[in-house]
């Protein structure tokens, strides 16, 4: 079973809400659901919809081709009624047109149930269930565990509502089943926090960007249960200097931001490099350059993150493909920040980190992140000491006079110096770490192969989803999704594109950047590209079609 929804409506009346409670209520009917949310940069108004892909087996992407649409105004008729797929159908108030129509009487059930125009979602969803042979139990059941935190009245015109919408006329199209397990439904945003907590986080400090703004409000939802402390301070240079000083003090600390926040922090990285103070940064892609199109996908900030900040020091550049692998990327940043004193940078965009994907078990690391903080530490401590991994005995202040950090170059101790002899042996000593990160990571499964056959796709991040799906399209094809791109896994790569016939990049961004960086590390030069650049997500259809006329 599949069956492709789109919900759309103007932004202020639901959309999102309404699109994330039917998913939900598929998910604990033990279905797979992909969630995908299109919105303008309006507070109200405009045109907002979500679509969301529901299948009896996984799936990681959504189509454009839609079985039912779900209308709460016009303007979805209008915009979306000549993507309805052959026996597909459109489901709304009486009150609006449409071929192949079914209209329901919500505005003589909000009046009858004295409720707002807003509950009339929910008239639909139950109208929708009852279609499709959903049994309005597992609808009401979501409805009482979702929204357990709100006043009990709203949950009772809620749940009449769904009853007076499964209760009016009309046929079953057919009938579901209910499957045996629920699924987690999680956005990429909330699965990095999750993946962020189960690291320990003490301090999570943002300025809201979209993309990136959900981290923060999700963490701040959740600060007495977790006993995390999480800031919006006013601007991003102030986010990060602050979550430097907290980490300095020794707490396990992260920031959140997309490309133009990400931008301003560059300095502060780089004051990282140097004073090698841990710090975990999460960096959520939209669509540039510039302002751009805020509300929209991309991405063209790899290059970026590979060469964040002036000079040259050791970071760590970690791009997670969907949901389910943010929680353990996630946990190996900040494993791999604390143990050596590096800058580790997650790598998502819109699509992946606004969309909701489902899955039967969570995937966490079996890494625990440490502060590898000196209990004991002697007289003769030294901040910087010269070590052969490269990586320094680390105190915090308070263990005694020797807790140092400095954006200068330094001796062992942090005092300030202008030594040719000691510059070189510092420089040395930071990049000593490579190594030993490099062995960890190889450890961490940084190139993942999906699919058998001759020819090869490569890719990144939330890619991943479109061309998982496309596979099962696609005759004689693998697909090599590369995660972590600093240190870049030269050898695994090089091997995946040595035996292999057809070689396709597919990257959502104007020049091919993973490419590029391929070229750079291995020599190997891609010609084959399939590149996306409008501001919208890959989808499986579009990816077939373009690899076929590739490889024809």
């Amino acid at each position: 079973m599949q069956k492709t929804i789109l919900i759309g409506g103007e932004a202020g009346q639901g959309v999102a809400k309404t699109s994330y409670l039917v998913g939900k209520v598929f998910t604990q009917a033990g279905y797979y659901v992909f969630n995908y949310k299109d919105y303008p940069s309006l507070i109200k108004g405009g045109h907002n919809f979500n679509v969301l892909k529901i299948s009896s087996k996984p799936v990681y992407s959504h189509e454009i081709r839609y079985d039912i649409v779900l209308a709460l105004d016009q303007k979805t008729i209008d915009k979306h009624e000549k993507d309805l797929t052959k026996d597909g159908f459109i489901l709304g108030g009486k009150r609006l047109r449409a071929k192949n129509f079914i209209g329901i009487d919500v505005q003589s059930i909000l009046k009858k149930l004295k409720a707002p125009s807003v509950i009339g979602n929910n008239v639909l969803i139950g109208y929708l269930f009852k279609i499709l042979g959903l049994p309005l139990d597992t609808l009401i059941k979501t409805i009482e565990k979702e929204f357990s935190g709100s006043d009990k009245g709203k949950i009772s015109i809620m749940k009449k509502a769904v009853k007076e919408g499964h209760n009016s006329p009309g046929d079953k199209k057919e009938v579901l089943e209910i499957k045996n397990k629920a699924k987690y439904f999680l956005t990429g945003n909330e699965a990095v926090a999750c993946g962020a907590i189960a690291s320990g986080l003490d301090i999570y400090i943002a300025y809201p960007m979209t993309p990136a703004t959900s981290v923060l409000h999700y963490l701040a939802s959740r600060q007495l249960k977790d006993n995390t402390l999480v800031l919006q301070l006013e601007n991003e240079i102030s986010v990060i200097n602050a979550a430097l000083g907290a980490s300095f003090t020794g707490a396990i600390s992260m920031v959140g931001t997309s490309g133009g926040g990400f931008a301003l922090m560059s300095e502060a990285m780089s004051l990282q490099g140097m004073s090698e103070i841990p710090l975990v940064v999460y960096l959520a892609q939209r669509t540039a350059p510039s302002t751009g199109v805020p509300t929209y996908t991309t991405q063209g900030d790899l290059k970026f993150a590979v060469n964040i900040g002036h000079g040259e020091f050791p970071k760590i550049v970690v791009a997670p493909g969907d949901a389910k692998e943010s929680i353990s990327r996630t946990e190996e940043a900040f494993y791999l920040s604390q143990k050596y004193r590096v800058l580790s940078i997650i790598m998502s965009d819109k699509h992946l980190g606004e969309s909701h994907y489902s899955f039967d078990e969570l995937e966490k690391s079996q890494l625990r992140p440490s502060r590898n903080i000196l209990k004991n530490p002697s007289t003769l401590y030294k901040n910087y000491k010269l070590t052969k991994t490269g990586v320094s005995p680390r105190i915090v202040p308070g263990q005694g006079p020797f807790a140092r950090a400095t954006s200068y170059e330094h001796d062992e101790n942090g005092y300030t110096i202008e030594d040719t002899d000691m510059t070189k042996k510092m420089n040395d000593k930071r990049f000593r770490k490579l190594k030993y990160i490099k062995e960890e990571i190889e450890k961490l499964n940084p190139v993942n192969i999906y699919g058998k056959g001759d020819n090869l796709i490569i890719s990144w991040g939330s890619t991943k989803g479109a061309i998982l799906d496309a596979l099962y399209e696609l005759k004689n094809f693998r697909f090599m999704q590369i995660s972590y791109i600093k240190p870049f896994p030269q050898n695994q790569v090089k091997k995946e594109i040595e035996k292999s016939k057809n070689i396709i990049l597919i990257e959502n961004n104007v020049s091919g950047l993973l490419g590029q960086i391929i070229t750079e590390q291995t020599g190997y030069f891609i010609k084959n590209k399939i590149l996306k650049y409008d501001a919208m997500p890959f989808t499986p259809s579009g990816i077939v079609n373009r690899i076929k006329k590739i490889t024809r």
